[in-house]
């Protein structure tokens, strides 16, 4: 069915699909402001924060951040893949991460060896090593705090690690409490991820139909209806292109059109069944 779909449309992806292309991605400029706040703090390390309702872009976002902090020469970046893990096991991804074998038994050991590496990589690259920890908020108060004191040296004068919690509110909520303020207070660059407005959603439907070869797949009466059903949130307008995708590849459908957003989405009202009466006597 993929094959058929980019053929018929000529697509070099689907546009709708959360595996676009890097290269392809829709970013705001606020998101890009972000991005290269963090990609300048790399020299001083220390703590970034993305946050945001779902479907608000933060993924996106991510995926971007990744991207152009691997590009850049030395820096290595890893991500944590199970932000629920309890402190040994979080110990555990994080030697795997940075090459680092690390004892289960002796964490005071894996504290000591995951520092030096860390340490040595600043020392010959003057950029610290990233990590980035998608759905932070699930994230145990332990590991918060163990990455906090991980991360810092010298009395908290430097730091070893430029580490991204992303999240959705309750991430920000949650370092508003007392035993993980220290950590909260230390977050310099955030960014808080809102609805996108009409106009952003169809900037983003643009470009994705744009950077996947087929501009014109959908009438612009089309796009400002799934930009108006989608109510600020690129997960929903995505979902809606991508259903709409399949119906119309199935049909073989020339072109994407609102009869067809109507004859997929529209509501048809139920008849109204009538209580039966009761007859008097």
């Amino acid at each position: 069915m993929t094959t058929k779909l980019l053929s018929l449309y000529g697509l070099k992806f689907n546009p709708f699909r959360p595996d676009v292309p890097t290269d392809a991605l829709f970013t705001t400029p606020a998101v890009d402001s972000y991005l290269r706040r963090v990609e300048l703090g790399i020299a001083d390390g220390g703590f970034a924060m993305l946050t945001g309702d779902p479907g608000t872009g933060k993924s996106v976002a991510l995926r971007l951040l990744a991207e152009r902090l691997r590009a850049l020469p030395d820096v290595v970046v890893g991500t944590v893949e199970h932000p629920q893990s309890r402190t040994m096991d979080f110990y555990r991804e994080l030697g795997d991460l940075f090459g680092v074998p690390l004892a289960s038994h002796n964490r005071w050991a894996g504290f000591k060896a995951l520092r030096a590496r860390w340490a040595d990589h600043v020392t010959s690259t003057r950029c610290r090593p990233v990590l980035i920890v998608d759905e932070a908020q699930e994230t145990l108060n332990t590991v918060f705090n163990e990455l906090r004191i991980l991360a810092s040296k010298d009395l908290d004068s430097k730091q070893l690690l430029c580490v991204v919690f992303a999240g959705d509110a309750r991430l920000p909520e949650r370092l508003r409490a007392a035993d993980l303020l220290p950590l909260g207070s230390r977050i310099r660059r955030r960014l808080t991820l809102d609805y996108a407005s009409r106009d952003e959603l169809l900037a983003c439907l643009d470009h994705l139909l744009a950077a996947s070869g087929n501009p014109s797949l959908m009438t612009s009466e089309l796009r400002v209806t799934l930009a108006d059903h989608a109510a600020g949130n690129y997960r929903v307008l995505m979902n809606l292109g991508d259903e709409l995708l399949a119906i119309a590849a199935d049909r073989e459908l020339a072109r994407l059109d609102e009869k067809l957003f109507l004859d997929v989405f529209a509501q048809t009202p139920k008849p109204k069944t009538q209580a039966p009466t009761t007859r008097k006597r």
